[in-house]
């Protein structure tokens, strides 16, 4: 198996220009050999390493701090085009872009200008925060410890689905103080007491690692421990909103993904049913608007996602600004992501069945591995179901109820 590369060793001197040909050369990287990994199950550590040498993952830090100073929503135009390349490696660095926003893009202390740095260089963060045992899933305060040690703290407790942690440099877990006090600690993967076991095997997004993190008696600095406060890292009201959009922007990739491949299996087809209005398959009306029944719907998904990575634009730009308004942006960010994932998921979903109806009993065969488009919307849909969000979204229109302002809004 391969193992990352030091981040610093690969790093160039400035983040990949995201209106240069270096980008499209990047992704067209990463898109070969996808559907072969994602079929022989070949974890992509390379295409995580090239990511490390574009120093994507700093395209959210200013530039005065070596990264991009890209906007949420040039963030998520990149997202959209890197789920279409390939579906896992974007959602591998969802945690990643997940915890710059919140603890490392604006940096309070030199421990915090220390994590900047390393994302700066090319490092990537991983996440370990879910526990099974705990009865709402997103509760707030977790089980994992940080118990006292001299002047360190010792980190124990065990987590599930560390999507992306087996590819990262250092992994974000949350933890809690013996008065129950939650925070969050950034620490190296490969300090001692850390056990990464890729246990995943769910039937999408299978070369993510979403697998169990083991911590026994971890050192861990009292600097490097960031203890929830209402105004920085998860004590933030709907502190959750980027990462559900996250998702919900790669599920727009799968979708224009799905038109790509069956755009091409129309082309390459040579045979029809004798019943078939044309001879020949490109010329097919019902393929034809087969076609753009999944064109439209791939570009319905990324417009309602771009419009909402814009109102978190702003919603971001007002609380760095302590505005007053701050809150109710957020609000509407929250609002406007959930309404994108109710509808990029169902297109998506929709997109993965449609491209069969182009293809024929023929299209099914494992080697086309044409069933991933599928597989992976639905699991990702799955991910906080729309049914939830429907509901408060209903809440709010009829009665002006808010969203919930913690966890997965």
């Amino acid at each position: 198996m391969n193992k990352p590369l030091s981040a610093t060793s690969l790093a160039p001197s400035s983040p990949i220009d995201l209106r240069s040909s270096e980008l499209d050369s990047l992704l067209a990287k990463i898109a070969e050999g996808e559907s072969e990994r994602e079929r022989e199950r070949i974890l992509p550590f390379d295409a995580i390493d090239l990511i490390r040498r574009a120093r994507l993952g700093a395209l959210r830090l200013p530039a005065s701090a070596g990264g991009a100073g890209s906007s949420i929503r040039e963030l998520f135009e990149v997202i959209i085009r890197l789920g279409e390349a390939d579906a896992n490696v974007a959602h591998i660095l969802r945690n990643h872009f997940s915890v710059v926003e919140r603890l490392v893009r604006h940096p309070r202390g030199e421990q915090g200008r220390q994590w900047q740095q390393a994302v700066a260089d090319g490092a990537i963060i991983g996440l370990a925060t879910t526990e099974l045992d705990t009865p709402q899933v997103g509760n707030i305060v977790p089980n994992t410890t940080l118990t006292p040690d001299g002047d360190d703290y010792l980190l124990n407790g065990t987590k599930y689905y560390s999507t992306g942690t087996l590819y990262s440099d250092y992994v974000l877990v949350r933890a809690a103080d013996p008065s129950g006090r939650p925070g969050a600690t950034i620490i190296p993967v490969k300090r001692d007491g850390i056990e990464l076991i890729d246990d995943w095997d769910g039937l999408g997004q299978r070369l993510t690692a979403t697998g169990t993190t083991h911590f026994r008696n971890v050192r861990v600095k009292r600097q490097e421990i960031v203890f929830d406060a209402p105004d920085v890292g998860y004590g933030v009201p709907y502190s959750n909103t980027f990462a559900q959009l996250f998702l919900t922007g790669i599920v727009a990739g799968i979708a224009r993904a799905a038109l790509r491949d069956a755009a091409a299996l129309v082309r390459s087809r040579k045979r029809t049913f004798y019943y078939a209005p044309s001879a020949v398959p490109t010329d097919d009306p019902a393929l034809q608007q087969t076609i753009g029944q999944i064109a439209s719907g791939a570009f319905a998904a990324e417009t309602v996602v771009l419009a909402a990575a814009e109102a978190l634009d702003v919603a971001t730009d007002t609380f760095d600004a302590g505005a007053p308004e701050a809150a109710e942006a957020a609000h509407r960010a929250a609002l406007l992501s959930a309404q994108a994932k109710i509808v990029a998921d169902d297109f998506a979903i929709r997109a993965g069945t449609l491209l069969f109806d182009v293809g024929g009993a023929s299209a099914t065969k494992k080697a086309t591995n044409f069933d991933r488009h599928w597989r992976n919307a639905r699991t990702l849909s799955s991910h906080n179901p729309t049914t939830y969000k429907a509901r408060s979204i209903g809440q709010h229109v009829i009665n002006g109820t808010p969203l919930p302002a913690k966890g997965f809004f």
